[in-house]
């Protein structure tokens, strides 16, 4: 039963948890002194394995069947959340299926389609125009080219980085406010600036490994390290982590704050892939559409 496998989905985490916040006390005791490059490098690419291993099915949480799909719902994810865009985009997709398409629409109906997502008059102006672009510059295909993506209205490296490294098997590294987030706690790097923030991470791992690497960390920050309350004492990488403290600390308070199937709740993709453990989000308008307890 879908029930049953998420609830064991929810219970992993604090079970380990438990271990690692103990082993936290004695990784805190180590040298003082400044991380060496190669201490953090180890470091990072330890948390990473780690997060392979908590999150072996991680995966983009924008559904779409086609490189246009994608790049149109990383367009839409801008300020409002991946369920809420999927809940968007059947309707969108239906009314649209090719730039040829959305290039012609009429911007009042576009506007009425996407207005759950959020700022939809900014959106249907960047979808019409890259509809456009694609239709006019690329022979209605979205081209697979980092340089190529970014000249296209709305698409900017993150979003570029997004369609190159699902829809294309390009490496890239997806800085969002979770990956920031994460990424500063974790003592990888100080910057504030997305793209300095992708140069130094890239920096510490092989490329292939970028792309993975993106959703293992976005997961975290979705599902155990938030930004206001971070589940500390559900955290699998407590030890590996300086910024272990600044939330919840005992697990069985910290198990109370873990999101989508870590705590038991539906993910946010409607169509998400078959080894996801939890279950799928629920469509736009139905009783229990918030019960994915959503995170920007």
């Amino acid at each position: 039963m879908p029930g049953e496998q998420n609830s064991a989905v929810g219970e992993q985490a604090p079970a380990s948890a438990g271990k690692t916040a103990r082993k936290r006390a004695k990784a805190t005791k180590k040298a003082d002194g400044p991380e060496s490059r190669l201490a953090l490098v180890r470091r990072a690419r330890r948390i990473n394995r780690e997060l392979a291993e908590v999150y072996p099915y991680a995966h983009p949480e924008l559904d779409f069947r086609s490189p246009f799909e994608l790049l149109v719902a990383t367009v839409l994810s801008a300020q409002t959340t991946d369920l809420r865009v999927n809940q968007t985009t059947p309707a969108l997709f239906a009314r649209y299926p090719t730039p040829e398409d959305l290039a012609a629409a009429v911007p009042e109906e576009l506007e009425e389609i996407i207005r759950p997502t959020g700022f939809f008059r900014a959106k249907a102006r960047s979808l019409i125009g890259l509809s456009t672009a694609l239709r006019d510059r690329f022979g209605g295909e979205v081209p697979g080219r980092l340089e190529d993506l970014v000249t296209l209205p709305g698409v900017g490296r993150k979003t570029a980085n997004v369609v190159l490294g699902n829809a294309f098997g390009v490496p890239g590294i997806t800085v969002d406010t979770h990956f920031g987030r994460l990424v500063r706690r974790w003592k990888w790097t100080d910057e504030e600036d997305p793209e300095k923030v992708e140069a130094v991470v890239c920096d510490l791992f092989p490329k292939a490994d970028w792309t993975m690497l993106s959703h293992r960390v976005i997961f975290h920050g979705r599902r155990i390290c938030h930004a206001r309350r971070p589940a500390c004492g559900a955290c699998p990488i407590a030890p590996l982590c300086p910024a272990y403290g600044e939330g919840e600390t005992d697990p069985e308070k910290a198990k109370k704050l873990l999101k989508y199937e870590m705590g038991g709740y539906p993910g946010q993709r409607l169509a998400p892939p078959p080894d996801f453990p939890g279950r799928p989000a629920a469509p736009l308008g139905t009783g229990d559409a918030d019960e994915a307890r959503e995170a920007v």
